[in-house]
């Protein structure tokens, strides 16, 4: 009897340490989920898109892009394109709101998100620089109102997941996007890796497939309004498919790509 309890009380830790293998799996398959479906939202919607004008989007694809940035990082759309247009104004000058040239590789690239935060907060700034995007019913309603986003979307993982769980998963997305990700554009992005063309930005391959292509920053600091980013055969650009799908269904315009601007890149 001892030895059919015993058998009994192995096969319960070994059900019970496969269910949590499998809650740790689900769980880091939806945060990858999530995190993928902000830097896709990000790079087409807010960097191609509002900042730069390398495509027109659709209206409704345009409102599903601005609902997954709210739900999924908080961020208020005209103060993110306020940012950036600055960026690209005082590239690694006096200016740029984060240039790790300037202020440091690991000022930008573990603080990035101190730094956008206060360039974010300044009214002159947005004002002189997105004086095109003029707030519409929905920012008033939801998308100026980024804190609510975070809430309801954590609260959809909890739902999914389970409390535990998605608190996780909020927990690692957060990190992944805010002080991995992201920073490393501005960072590593401005500090290593290979370049095409004569500009202070660098391209970092491996960077660019987990990052919708916006690891091909050389390329987009010389072509800003190119809706493609990647440049060589070797670059890939995951954006950029999907963008073509939009535009076969009619539901984006590209703009000139960085091949349709006979560029000169270095050692062409």
């Amino acid at each position: 009897m001892e030895w059919r309890a015993g058998r009994r009380r192995a096969a319960s830790r070994t059900v019970r340490e496969g269910d949590v293998l499998t809650s740790v799996i689900v769980m880091l398959v939806v945060s990858s989920a999530v995190t993928q479906a902000a830097v896709f939202a990000t790079t087409i919607y807010l960097h191609r898109s509002a900042t730069h004008r390398a495509l027109d989007l659709h209206p409704v694809v345009e409102w599903g892009f601005r609902f997954v940035i709210w739900m999924t990082t908080g961020m208020v759309p005209r103060q993110w394109v306020a940012v950036h247009r600055k960026h690209h104004a005082f590239t690694d000058e006096a200016g740029d709101p984060h240039s790790p040239l300037l202020m440091g590789f690991w000022s930008v690239q573990l603080g990035n998100a101190f730094h956008y935060v206060r360039e974010a907060r300044k009214p002159e700034v947005v004002e002189k620089y997105v004086r095109d995007m003029a707030p519409d019913g929905w920012d008033r309603v939801l998308f100026d109102r980024g804190p609510l986003g975070l809430l309801i979307g954590i609260a959809g993982l909890c739902v999914v997941l389970g409390v535990g769980w998605g608190l996780l998963a909020a927990l690692i997305h957060t990190v992944m996007y805010v002080f991995v990700l992201s920073s490393s554009i501005n960072g590593l992005c401005h500090y290593a890796g290979y370049k095409n063309f004569t500009n202070t930005a660098t391209n970092i391959r491996t960077l660019a497939l987990v990052t919708g292509g916006e690891g091909l920053h050389n390329n987009h600091h010389e072509f800003p309004r190119s809706p493609k980013f990647s440049f060589r055969p070797s670059e890939l650009d995951p954006a950029w498919p999907v963008i073509r799908l939009l535009s076969r269904l009619e539901l984006a315009r590209p703009y000139k790509t960085i091949k349709q601007s006979e560029p000169s890149p270095q050692g062409s």
